[in-house]
Formats: C-alpha cells, sequence, structure tokens
C-alpha cells in the first residue's frame, strides 16, 4: 500500500468518526444475544415485545436470518448480523463476500439498523491456522462490500474472541495477549481502529468460578457487596470480575498500541441450571447476575480503569435454547423460556406464546443467499468450549484536535 493511501485510510476513518450516523459514540446501553437453536422458540414478531420488555436496544444474532431481520423492521432497535466460521473460507473471494452483503445486509437498511456484520466467532483460539489465515481477508472484503454498496458509514465490521485469547489477566493493568496470538491479532486491530469498528470479547464470570469456586468469591463474580481487590498495578479497586475482566483487555489493547480501541462483551450471562458438576449454575445465582448486570449498566459508568468510557454489553441470551449440545448449563443461558414466560423473576413479564405459535420447528433459518461450507453446521459456537470487555464521549472533540494537528486470576484466588 503507497503512502498517499495509507493516509488516506487514516483520514477516512477519522472523518468516518466524526460524521457516521451509527457507532460513533458508543453510549452505555444492554444488548441481548437472540441465538436459536431450538424447535419451539416463538415467532420472530413475537419477540420483539420480550426484547423491548428488557430494555434492550441492540440485538445480536449469529447469521443473518431474514424472518428476525424483517420482523425488527422500523423497531429503532440495533442488530448485530454474524457469519459462521464455516462461511470464512468462501468469503476468500470478493466476489463471494460482495454477494453476501447483497443479499443479508442491503435489503433490510434502513428499515432494520443493522449496524455490525462480525465474521466469525471465536476463531482465534481454535488453534486452527487455517481457520485463523482466513478471518481477516474475509473481513477485509465484507468490509470491501460494503464500501462498494455505500453502506460502511452504517455498518461497521468485526470478530467476537474468547476471553481465552487473553495470557495474562491479574492485575488488570497487567492484561496481556497471548503470545501466539500477537502476530494475528495486531493487523486484525489495526483494521478495526481504521474502520471505526469495536472489539468484541466473550466474557462470562460464570467459568472462573465453576472452575475455582473454594478460591473465587461467588459475590465478586455476581457483582453483590464484597471486600473486593486491589490492582497492584496500579492501586485501583475492584468489586466484581467482569469489570476487571474488561480492563484486562483494554490494558492488553494498550500494550499493542490500541488502548483507544472501543471494546465491547459481545457476550456475557449466567445459566440457571447445570449437571452436577457446574457449580454455581441456578436458578438464584442467574438472577442476581444478570439482574445486577441490568443495574450496573444503567448506572451509565465505566470501568475503574476507564471511569469515562461507556458499557456497551450483549447478555446470553434470550431463550433457553434446546436444542444446543454440551452439559446442561449451555441449554439454560435463557433469560426467557421458549414459551415467552421469563426463566426467573426480573421485573419484566414476557409473553405467553402458547404451543406452536409460529416457532420454527427446524430451529435454523436459511438465509436468501447462503455460503455452502464444506461441512456445514448451525453457524453456532458452543460457549462452554472456550474456557470463557467504547468510546469517551468526548471522542470526536479529541479527533478534531488530532485533525487540527494534522488469566492468571488463580494467584490470588480470582483465576479466569
Amino acid at each position: 500500500m503507497d503512502h498517499f493511501t495509507t493516509h488516506l485510510l487514516h483520514l477516512s476513518a477519522i472523518l468516518l468518526l466524526l460524521f457516521r450516523p451509527h457507532s460513533v459514540v458508543f453510549v452505555s446501553s444492554i444488548g441481548i444475544n437472540y441465538g436459536q437453536i431450538a424447535n419451539n422458540l416463538p415467532s420472530p414478531e413475537k419477540v420483539v415485545p420480550l426484547v423491548k420488555s428488557i430494555g434492550a436496544d441492540k440485538v445480536k444474532l449469529y447469521d443473518s436470518n431474514p424472518r428476525v431481520l424483517k420482523a425488527f423492521a422500523n423497531t429503532d432497535i440495533e442488530f448485530i448480523v454474524g457469519i459462521g466460521n464455516e462461511y470464512l473460507s468462501k468469503l476468500q473471494d470478493p466476489s463471494v463476500a460482495q454477494s453476501w452483503v447483497k443479499s443479508n445486509v442491503q435489503p433490510y437498511l434502513p428499515a432494520t439498523k443493522i449496524t455490525t456484520v462480525t465474521v466469525g466467532n471465536e476463531v482465534l483460539t481454535f488453534n486452527d491456522t487455517s481457520l485463523s489465515n482466513c478471518l481477516l481477508p474475509a473481513m477485509q472484503n465484507i468490509h470491501t462490500a460494503l464500501v462498494n454498496l455505500k453502506l460502511d458509514r452504517q455498518v461497521t465490521v468485526t470478530t467476537a474472541h474468547s476471553l481465552a485469547v487473553l495470557q495474562t489477566s491479574y492485575p488488570p493493568s497487567a492484561g496481556a495477549f497471548r503470545e501466539d496470538l500477537k502476530q494475528c491479532l495486531s493487523p486484525i486491530l489495526d483494521f478495526l481502529s481504521k474502520t471505526c469498528s469495536p472489539f468484541l470479547i466473550n466474557a462470562y464470570p460464570f467459568f472462573a468460578y465453576k472452575g475455582n469456586s473454594n478460591e473465587v468469591s461467588l459475590e465478586f463474580v455476581l457483582f453483590q457487596p464484597n471486600a473486593g481487590i486491589v490492582d497492584s498495578g496500579n492501586s485501583l479497586h475492584y468489586d466484581n470480575m467482569l469489570f476487571a475482566q474488561i480492563d484486562a483487555v483494554y490494558a492488553a489493547l494498550g500494550q499493542l498500541g490500541y488502548k483507544k480501541l472501543p471494546v465491547q462483551i459481545s457476550e456475557t450471562g449466567w445459566p440457571s441450571k447445570g449437571d452436577d458438576d457446574e457449580v454455581g449454575a441456578s436458578l438464584e445465582n442467574a438472577k442476581k447476575y444478570n439482574g445486577n448486570l441490568l443495574k450496573v449498566v444503567n448506572r451509565k459508568n465505566g470501568t475503574p480503569a476507564m471511569p469515562d468510557y461507556d458499557l456497551n454489553i450483549f447478555v446470553f441470551a434470550l431463550f433457553n435454547e434446546n436444542l444446543k449440545p454440551g452439559p446442561t448449563s449451555e441449554r439454560n443461558y435463557g433469560l426467557f423460556k421458549p414459551d415467552g414466560t421469563p426463566a426467573y423473576n426480573l421485573g419484566f413479564s414476557g409473553i405467553s406464546a402458547g404451543s406452536n405459535s409460529g416457532y420454527n420447528n427446524s430451529g435454523t433459518f436459511r438465509p436468501p443467499y447462503t455460503l455452502m461450507p464444506g461441512n456445514p453446521s448451525d453457524g453456532y459456537m458452543s460457549i462452554s468450549s472456550a474456557g470463557r470487555f467504547v468510546w469517551k464521549r468526548s471522542i470526536r472533540i479529541r479527533i478534531l484536535m488530532m485533525l487540527l494537528m494534522a488469566v492468571g486470576w488463580i494467584s490470588m484466588g480470582f483465576h479466569v
């Protein structure tokens, strides 16, 4: 890339931040992951009032389900749509990426507020170089397709990572990415920075507690009153694990020169039921975690290390999904049961969907344009297998100034 083009990219990114109608300044808000690996879910039309009832203004899909996108048209709810890992090799072809955007994004804008496309999920922690090598080119091709269709000012491109990308998470100020992933991560971070796209991370304090319940304080992971911990690197006090995890990610980004990159929690949640060996998986703990999480987000405060940065968190998940593989917990992360009633009381009423009320019996929807993988899968990731964090509101001022100037928790009992 020549010198002029490089400068042009940087300038375009800055102007994009200033004038983009969506995703310019990330405000504290709650989102919800809408998974559909089930054969008993209510129709998307019935899901709209459920999402509104919990105060969510963002929905994250793992595909680009046309029925869902149509149902949420003119609701003002923002959407993240996803492309599964099995499609990454196909997206090496720019024409395939162009066709995908034309079929799965363009037709629904502007009625449905699609703001982000996630390309792959937790790709870098699969330790599969053939998959990892496909990730950035796929992201670049989707972005180029958006540019070609003049949609890049509305829709960003990113990918979601497991917290396992971190080599060190304690203390949070010492957060660092795994050495073996830095070579792959750095160009991805550069892409996100230049295109003004967020860094997505899936963070589950539940797994920390399940793996070390004798040492990890339940109150610390459930946002309940506790003594907390003090970061020995900067003397900041943490009273919950999620904030510590978020700041560890910011510290890791800072080490690579990207501390100002916006971070979003693309998944976090707590199961209301689990197997005998899944310590902490209970209805009461799920109610406390998600209930307290909603309260924390509504306070509109940042984390100890980034107090002026807004929180953007997507709860996992909207429904209990009866066809998800893995331990019992995998099928019990939902805020709602399949009939539309709350899985536990968080202060919203839900709906009564009734039997056979328009739900999809297959558990999946085929988009109008599909990328046929060599080994088709449902496109969803099992969250337990991964071992599972918004720019300051004044970012525009700082950008204008720029223009003018032209998981080591166990040692302390809180391991992730």
